[in-house]
């Protein structure tokens, strides 16, 4: 018999648990209700800005549609690029054992969560954005090349950045029933996708020659770099009727969206800088990415 792992075990139970299948839990028939925000206006990356304050109403519930949709439809493109990941990551492991088991398990979570944010994204009629197309090119790079710490630091990351916005937002009585069932079920079950992310990290790190452990905190400084800096795709801004070229300057220079995306962060990256996978001749790009203050 393999031996037990005490985390895929427990993660194991509490998936049976608690579980959720979109296509069922979700009222995809319902009409979105009028006049709702489509995400939280103070974390638009426009609030707070010359450009917002020229806007109206309608164009800014506008605007959420179209952020909520790029940042879903980067979520997908990263779920894509982790469950390739964590295939690749179990050819040589044993079928038998309880830590292959749960991999497999999130991968079908991942799947039915890319299902999920699809349909959402159909669902209140936006364009699936994704990351911009330099960026989605360095995806399948990422995906073939990507291993070990820093496919699961960077899995991490984008997860927690996503799981901060997320839990906010399932709160928030002024944004769309649909989007907020959307989140409730994705922080649910990442919860535990992070728990297991964090248990590979640990286990890892202490393995690491001085060699590797350079290659893998510079490959997840990229990966952080990229994955904050895609998820408003300056196309969002040109759906409402806005200069992308403009909005994404006065976004990416905006006080109040720097401080979201380091909301966003402030969980993970003191945790990736305990385990020595923030170094100081990385965090020059760790502050670009805006998840640094």
């Amino acid at each position: 018999m393999t031996m037990t792992d005490p985390v895929s075990d427990r993660l194991l139970k509490s998936s049976a648990r608690h579980n959720y299948d979109p296509e069922l839990d979700i009222d995809w028939d319902a009409p979105l209700v009028d006049g709702l925000w489509f995400m939280q206006p103070e974390r638009l990356s426009l609030y707070g800005t010359d450009l917002w304050d020229r806007m109206s109403e309608e164009q800014r519930i506008e605007l959420s549609k179209h952020e909520v949709a790029s940042i879903s439809s980067v979520g997908v493109w990263f779920e894509l690029i982790l469950m390739q990941m964590m295939v690749r990551d179990l050819y040589d492991a044993d079928p038998r054992g309880q830590r292959m088991h749960y991999a497999l398990t999130e991968v079908a979570d991942e799947c039915r969560h890319s299902l999920m944010f699809g349909k959402a994204i159909d669902k209140v009629g936006a364009p699936a954005y994704g990351p911009p197309a330099h960026v989605h090119r360095l995806g399948r790079l990422m995906k073939s090349i990507g291993y070990g710490v820093s496919a699961y630091a960077s899995i991490l990351v984008a997860e927690e950045v996503l799981d901060r916005w997320q839990r906010e937002l399932m709160k928030d009585e002024r944004v769309q029933p649909l989007v907020r069932m959307v989140c409730r079920i994705h922080v649910l079950e990442e919860a535990r996708h992070m728990t297991f992310a964090r248990d590979e990290i640990e286990s890892m790190v202490p393995r690491l020659t001085k060699v590797t452990r350079t290659w893998h905190q510079a490959s997840l400084a990229q990966t952080a770099f990229l994955v904050a800096r895609s998820l408003v795709n300056p196309a969002a801004y040109a759906a409402v009727g806005l200069d992308p070229r403009e909005a994404r300057k006065a976004a990416l220079g905006n006080p109040h969206y720097q401080q979201t995306v380091a909301w966003m962060g402030e969980r993970v990256t003191p945790y990736l800088d305990d385990l020595g996978l923030i170094p100081r001749h990385q965090r020059p790009l760790w502050k670009r990415s805006l998840l640094l203050p």
